[in-house]
């Protein structure tokens, strides 16, 4: 693999990583959701609007989840060929934010989903099974990454 070539791109991960965390605090804002430690910076007046998942126009809502399902499943995709990135990630706290990000969004997601109305229901579903395989690839990255973090080393 590329990092076994270059060791310089460990480095390249540990900076991209930020940028990676900022994906998923940018579609809490976007859900009007708050993540802990999501922003350091005040929020103006102005920007306070209540936007919810649940009262999004459709095309907003089909962009996130469509936004969120390529990302969990690069995420997933990488960690599962290059486990040894997960030393990487867990430096940045990934579990505990993939965790909390997990814990805000997805409920508030599917329940948006669920509740509205469709004009053709192949959009539902659509949208339904793209949310059910964001989820489980968050899982299953979490799965990766406690594995190589935790488990691996106690067997080691």
């Amino acid at each position: 693999n590329i990092f076994t070539w270059q060791p310089s791109y460990f480095s390249d991960l540990d900076e991209t990583l930020p940028t990676v965390l900022q994906v998923f605090n940018n579609i809490l804002h976007k859900c009007g959701l708050q993540c802990e430690g999501a922003s350091a910076e005040p929020q103006k007046l102005e920007e306070r609007v209540n936007v919810t998942p649940g009262n999004m126009p459709l095309q907003e809502l089909k962009d996130i989840v469509l936004y969120l399902c390529d990302t969990c499943t690069t995420l997933w995709a990488f960690l599962d060929v290059f486990p040894l990135a997960c030393q990487t990630f867990q430096k940045h706290e990934f579990c505990y934010r993939l965790a909390s990000f997990y814990e805000l969004a997805i409920p508030e997601l599917e329940s948006a989903i669920k509740k509205r109305h469709y004009e053709h229901n192949s959009v539902f579903a659509d949208l339904w099974r793209r949310i059910s395989h964001s989820r489980k690839k968050m899982i299953e990255a979490f799965h990766v990454l406690i594995n190589q973090v935790c488990l691996q080393p106690i067997l080691e």
